[in-house]
């Protein structure tokens, strides 16, 4: 049979091989025929076309698996370093012996090679990684920290003024030394540590004594004035926190609303008899009082609580205490500074400005119906020995199992030492707070050193 359109380079058909003429088979290419090769065996098809592919040369394409080399030739190919074809034929000084150059690849171009070396896989986790660095940078480190703190939908610090009593070269009393100094500054640095981590706003006012009317000195009484002053300055403040200088915040971890505000109703008492240092009667008797000020807890809605204090074992202390924005504040603010009663009766307030509140709480049936009381340690917490000369007292002194938000030292001033306890105060709050890896240096790493050498570090 002749072929019209034969596949072989010979014309009219047929292969120049012998035992491969396809004249007898119809078909363009023989599937399996055994013909005699030069040394007279028996040869198939298949393994002769094997051994011609090895040899005549390469095939555009081949979907034969040929092994772990030529299946990851491009991606071990393409894994290998690259070099620079160019040379250089400078030298570095006329004298000197010629040295070629370190001729190395810019970053840009090493980064952009290792991106390509990349698959689709790591390139998305990669992504992911910097994605998430990024933000932790910017919410975190960045001063966009402290402002997305503030704002009313993510924190809600701008809710919120601290104000800190200072007196910049002492009061009409006394002149400060190293010690008041010291006390101060660190104070003052707590608190602003604390503001900046939160968003909240800081007002450090002068309490030195200032001559408010012509015939008066009012020493302590500027926290009222202040108070209102910081309510005009700070227009979307709502609660005011003032704090007396001997103060630290042991935990800066606690936030204000995770501490109280979000769950006010159930961290205050509205009730005073629950603890009454004071003996007071409570609620008033009389035959003109509404129902609100007839009950013990007022009106019972907790968004009527404008004050927010605590009490120990003298009564109310206003050391650190808190006032919301409202008419009713106003109005209290305006009383308790007023003049009148001041002259009237300041010599007998023992404790000044707080000594003018317990009088108004106790006579005034509109002051305690809107009047809370949190328990002391948490946010008025004593160090040990203060208002109790028996020991510890669960319910007034701090806490260090309890981890208690906040330490007042009240009355130091009176035999104590006052930058003694402020000191280590500030050093058992850094103790608890500590990282990860402070905790790794000084709790591993400075105990090994110290027991190879014998000498303490601080690391």
């Amino acid at each position: 049979m002749s072929l019209s359109r034969s596949p072989s380079p010979i014309p009219g058909g047929g292969w120049s091989s012998p035992g491969l003429d396809i004249t007898s088979s119809g078909r363009s290419s023989p599937a399996k025929i055994t013909f005699a090769g030069s040394n007279a065996g028996a040869v198939t098809w298949e393994s002769a076309r094997i051994k011609s592919r090895g040899v005549a040369g390469y095939p555009s394409f081949s979907t034969q698996n040929q092994g772990f080399f030529t299946r990851n030739m491009r991606s071990i190919t393409r894994s290998l370093p690259s070099f620079s074809a160019k040379k250089d034929i400078g030298y570095r000084d006329k004298d000197e012996k010629p040295r070629p150059a370190q001729w190395r690849i810019p970053l840009l171009g090493r980064i952009r090679t290792f991106i390509a070396r990349m698959n689709r896989k790591w390139k998305v986790r990669a992504l992911i990684a910097i994605l998430l660095l990024a933000c932790y940078i910017l919410f975190y480190i960045t001063p966009l920290y402290y402002y997305w703190r503030r704002t009313s939908w993510l924190g809600g610090g701008q809710k919120f003024v601290i104000i800190l009593a200072a007196n910049v070269g002492g009061g009409v009393m006394e002149w400060k030394g190293a010690r008041e100094w010291a006390i101060e500054r660190d104070s003052v640095r707590n608190k602003r540590k604390y503001v900046a981590r939160w968003g909240y706003d800081l007002e450090i006012v002068d309490m030195s004594t200032k001559k408010r009317y012509a015939h008066e000195w009012r020493e302590s009484w500027e926290k009222v004035d202040s108070i209102r002053n910081s309510f005009k300055k700070y227009p979307q403040a709502e609660w005011i926190w003032w704090l007396d200088l001997n103060t630290f915040i042991m935990e800066p971890s606690y936030s204000l609303q995770s501490h109280i505000f979000n769950n006010l109703q159930k961290n205050v008492y509205r009730d005073i008899n629950e603890y009454n240092p004071l003996n007071l009667t409570h609620p008033l008797k009389a035959n003109y009082l509404d129902p609100e000020a007839l009950s013990p807890v007022g009106d019972g809605n907790i968004n009527s609580v404008n004050l927010v204090l605590s009490q120990d074992c003298g009564g109310f202390n206003l050391g650190s205490f808190f006032v919301r924005r409202s008419e009713w504040t106003d109005q209290l603010l305006d009383i308790w500074w007023d003049p009148v009663s001041y002259e009237q009766k300041h010599m007998e307030w023992e404790h000044k400005e707080q000594s003018s509140l317990q009088q108004l709480y106790t006579t005034q049936p509109w002051i305690r119906s809107h009047t809370a009381f949190l328990p002391q340690r948490m946010i008025n917490s004593f160090p040990t020995g203060a208002c109790n000369e028996n020991g510890n007292d669960t319910r007034i002194h701090y806490d260090q199992n309890d981890r208690d938000f906040f330490v007042n030292m009240a009355g130091c001033e009176f035999g104590r030492d006052c930058w003694g306890e402020m000191y280590n105060f500030r050093e058992l709050s850094y103790y608890l707070n500590r990282n990860p890896w402070e905790r790794f240096k000084e709790d591993l790493v400075a105990v090994i050193w110290f027991k190879l050498t014998g000498q303490k570090v601080r690391l």
